[in-house]
């Protein structure tokens, strides 16, 4: 006879934890970025630039933060990714912070809304919606490659509702020599 409502929760050495997805990406990087000049108004104009990055652990496996310092395009930009996990769930909220927007709603005050998602089969997918020169966009970022050494992440805008998607910018990490 079996229990109905019964939750079998398999111990952590018994099941990969999903915190872990993104430990592929902790320490330095060399980042080579080609983002398209102007999104979403048919623009065939890509600018190609390099960046430094360093991802960190946060304490007690609660996710992972990394910062983003291009080389020479934009001078005195930075940017910061914080990813949280939720246990709960087993799914990833990304947040993007920088210091040309602060990340953060103009009018609240508030974080700007997170892409969620996760892994599967070694690639991650996470989607969200936000404000893009003042129209609601849905927004993915893709991750692949992740245990090549050489991960892949790349972002694209969708403003149909995800019918189709735009890809508007793509890294590709390397370690220092």
């Amino acid at each position: 006879m079996t229990t109905p409502n019964l939750i079998t929760i398999p111990s952590p050495a018994a099941a990969p934890s999903a915190a872990r997805d993104f430990d592929f990406l902790l320490g330095p990087w060399r980042i080579r970025n080609t983002r398209l000049v102007h999104r979403l108004q048919g623009c065939n104009d890509w600018e190609v630039f390099d960046a430094t990055g360093t991802a960190h652990a946060l304490p007690g496996g609660i996710g992972n933060c990394d910062d983003f310092t291009p080389l020479a395009w934009k001078p005195g930009f930075v940017g910061m990714t914080l990813r949280v996990f939720n246990p709960v769930s087993k799914r990833w909220s990304i947040y993007w912070l920088d210091n040309a927007t602060g990340g953060l709603d103009p009018a609240t005050g508030l974080l700007q809304p997170p892409v969620v998602g996760g892994f599967q089969d070694g690639a991650g997918l996470f989607e969200g919606e936000e404000v893009f020169e003042g129209r609601p966009v849905r927004v993915r970022f893709e991750w692949s490659q992740k245990h090549s050494g050489a991960p892949r992440w790349q972002q694209a805008f969708s403003d149909d509702g995800g019918t189709t998607w735009e890809v508007n910018w793509v890294m590709e990490f390397s370690r220092p020599a």
